[in-house]
Formats: C-alpha cells, sequence, structure tokens
C-alpha cells in the first residue's frame, strides 16, 4: 500500500506520451561488481583505497572505450551522499562549455554525476554531453523532457536519444540512467498505467546496452495516484530519481529545520520502492522567490545563508545516507549554476561561488 507523506512541490507541465510497444527487462539491482582482484568496489572503498570503477573519485578513464561494461560500473552501496548537479541544459551549452563545467564539476566539487534537466533539440547535442562526460569522467543521468511548447515534441527527443545512445560507443559508459520527466505523475501529464508503459519500451529499447530507465518525481506525485496505477510505475522503474525540495512543504520554516520533512519522503520511498536504488535528483532549496517558486508556508525563509543550510543539513547525514536500504541514498544538488536556474545555483550570475561548498562523497 502507497503511504501517504505531507510535503506539497511545485512541479512542471509534462504533456502526455503516447504508449509504445513496451516489454519487460529485468531491473537493475544493487548489483557487487568486483574489480580483477576479485575484491569487491564496496571492499575497496571499505579498505580506503578508491574502488577501480566508474565513476569512482581517482578512477582513471582509459585511454580507448572497453569492450563491455562488465565490472564497469561502480556498486550502488558505493554511491551515497553527495553526487553531483542537476545541470540544466536549454542553452544548448557549446562542447567547450559543457567540457569546462563537467570538468569543474569532477574536479572541483568531487563531483560523479550529472543529472540532465530541461532539453536541447540541436543535433548531436548528446553526443556533446558524452564526449564532456568521458573527458571529465563523469556519469550522466540522461533525460526525454516532455516541453510545453509542442505536444508532440518529445518524440523527436526519445527518438534523438535512444538513437544517440545506440549510435555513440560512449554512451553506455556514461549514461546511468534514463530518465522520463519531469514529474508526470505530480502534472496528471500520463494515465499511470501509460507512463509504466512507456518505462518498459524504453527499458526493451535499451536492454543490450545495460541501462537502467526510471522517472523524474516526487513522492507526492505517486501518492495521487495510489490508487490508480502508480505502483504499476514503481514496479517498472530500475531505480528511483527522488525530487526532493522542502522549502515547498506547507511545513517549511527554515532549512537546518528541515530534516523532518525530508525523512518523510525518503521513508516513503524506502517503503514503496521495492528496496530500489534511490537517488535526490533534483534536490535543492532556493536562495530568492519569484513567480513560479513560492512558498506554501508563511515561515518558508529563502535566502543564501538557507541554500547553503539545505546542503550542509545533508552533509551532516553522511552516515545515514550509507546506511539507506537499497544501497544507501546519493544527493544532488540542484542546481549547478543560476544562469540555469535563478536562486538555485551553487554558483551566483557573476560566476562566483555563493557559498562554500565542499560535501562529503563518503563517510
Amino acid at each position: 500500500m502507497f503511504l501517504p507523506s505531507y510535503s506539497a512541490l511545485v512541479a512542471l507541465v509534462i504533456y502526455v506520451l503516447p504508449a509504445v510497444q513496451s516489454s519487460p527487462l529485468t531491473p537493475t539491482a544493487t548489483t557487487k561488481n568486483t574489480d580483477h582482484d576479485g575484491i569487491s568496489h564496496a571492499q575497496a572503498v571499505a579498505a580506503g583505497s578508491p574502488p577501480n570503477c566508474f565513476p569512482a573519485i581517482g578512477f582513471t578513464m582509459p585511454s580507448a572505450v572497453p569492450s563491455s561494461t562488465t565490472n564497469w560500473w561502480c556498486d550502488y552501496d558505493t554511491e551515497y551522499a553527495f553526487m553531483g548537479f542537476s545541470y540544466e541544459v536549454s542553452e544548448c551549452q557549446s562542447l567547450s562549455k559543457l567540457r569546462s563545467e563537467f570538468l569543474d564539476i569532477r574536479e572541483r566539487f568531487k563531483g560523479r554525476y550529472v543529472r540532465l534537466y530541461g532539453a536541447c533539440d540541436r543535433k548531436g547535442f548528446y553526443d556533446d554531453v558524452i564526449d564532456a562526460a568521458w573527458r571529465a569522467g563523469v556519469g550522466v543521468h540522461a533525460l526525454i523532457w516532455f516541453g510545453w511548447d509542442d505536444p508532440n515534441i518529445w518524440k523527436t527527443r526519445r527518438t534523438a536519444l535512444l538513437g544517440t545512445l545506440h549510435s555513440n560507443p560512449k554512451a553506455k559508459f556514461v549514461t546511468r540512467v534514463l530518465q522520463f520527466g519531469s514529474e508526470p505523475l505530480y502534472d496528471w501529464a500520463l494515465d499511470p498505467e501509460d507512463l509504466a508503459a512507456q518505462v518498459r519500451s524504453a527499458k526493451s529499447n535499451l536492454t543490450t546496452l545495460h541501462i537502467p530507465v526510471t522517472i523524474s518525481e516526487m513522492a507526492y506525485g505517486y501518492q495521487e495516484h495510489q490508487n490508480d496505477g502508480a505502483k504499476d510505475v514503481m514496479n517498472a522503474i530500475d531505480l528511483i530519481d527522488a525530487h526532493m525540495l522542502p522549502f515547498f512543504s506547507e511545513k517549511a520554516s527554515t532549512a537546518s529545520q528541515s530534516w523532518p520533512i525530508v525523512e518523510t519522503d525518503i521513508n516513503w520511498f524506502i517503503n514503496n520502492g521495492g528496496g530500489k536504488k534511490i537517488y535526490l535528483s533534483q534536490n535543492g532549496w532556493p536562495s530568492t522567490t519569484y513567480d513560479g517558486v513560492e512558498p506554501n508556508s508563511p515561515s518558508a525563509v529563502a535566502n543564501v545563508a538557507n541554500e547553503r543550510d539545505y546542503y550542509t543539513l545533508l552533509d551532516s547525514k553522511c552516515s545515514y545516507f550509507k546506511s539507506a536500504p537499497g544501497g544507501g541514498i546519493g544527493w544532488f544538488a540542484h542546481i549547478y549554476s543560476d544562469d540555469q536556474e535563478p536562486g538555485y545555483g551553487i554558483y551566483g550570475t557573476n560566476g562566483a561561488l555563493k557559498f562554500s561548498f565542499a560535501p562529503k562523497t563518503s563517510c
């Protein structure tokens, strides 16, 4: 049974995506990959040495593309605490900018992943993302973005992205998961059974590449459909990319006091997620308010200090995230720069850090 929480978050409007042919794919589990010496990645971390897997901190990218993904990806249970950034792409960043900023995410912040947000419809854009990710040594949470202006644009985006995942030899080595987003359940954009069929169809398409598929959604989105098919969606996805924006809760006040809100939604995902890996993929606290980014609590405070305090709070919970069921919980910072989404960036529009940001990647 789906258990309710009391958070209320803002969401994005999604267009309806019609069902396509689907077939089942065994969900990606919390696998136990091993290095060539037989030591598991988790054992290597426990022994104090970096695991020899992608995208672990300290991993050296090979000079040539490997022949398979066997023992390539790190175990899910090494992927907890800070993961990386949401990264908005409607700017259609140049290849040189993608390379520079992905490298900054890796080297300055020890990020392991970039979670794409928004859409760029420039031909070959995801090839550029793959190039930049490979060079920087970061993985990608890819995204099929539905948008608002054209109810059929998702078809072009899906075709292009799936085509690139198959045609680019590096794609399966940097693409950790494919997301449908954003928040299709919360927006009632798709009948849940149709959404589940979309997930299964994408999984079937990507079977030979071993790329998992999920949706980008908050707990409340699933809870809205607890009696009309949300369980089908949860069963279909391979892992959980959860949204966590406690500023919009009716119980919100300051970021440092937001843990009960966060924990309530995390517990919902744990209790209803069937042991699947959890990432907090769209996760943050705004430093300002404006139309569309307004609190649902009169006590909620949006400023730079509270944005900083939210990430300080998450950083203080490293042991909790490490021990969470399903292989631990990894969290992303939403978002890389205020140029991408005002108020949420770690960088301001002046290109400078808004506050010191050096969260733990392990503990």
